[in-house]
């Protein structure tokens, strides 16, 4: 896809992006040279590819699920101005 000066004057104008004239021509350049990059992405078949999450075939060092802090529960609604069974009430906003 090639954009010429209108196009990129348009997606400049809907991004509020302030362009100076001298630049437009090479700005349709380096544009259609990206767009053209994506269409040549997409027409490759991928059929039978697995995605992958990250390109490198490692893995993630995850540490141990544990608790490392305290329950703090009943301190923290001590000074709460309401509380109800363990939770916190607060004033109903929409009716």
């Amino acid at each position: 896809m090639s954009l010429d000066a209108d196009d990129v004057k348009a997606i400049a104008r809907l991004a509020r992006l302030k362009i100076d004239e001298a630049d437009v021509s090479a700005y349709a350049t380096n544009l259609s040279n990206i767009l053209e990059l994506a269409e040549q992405m997409n027409s490759v078949d991928t059929d039978g590819v697995i995605p992958m999450s990250h390109p490198l075939d490692v893995e993630q060092r995850l540490r141990e699920d544990v608790v490392t802090e305290t329950n703090q529960r009943d301190e923290f609604q001590r000074i709460a101005p309401a509380i109800q069974d363990g939770l916190y009430l607060v004033p109903k906003v929409i009716e």
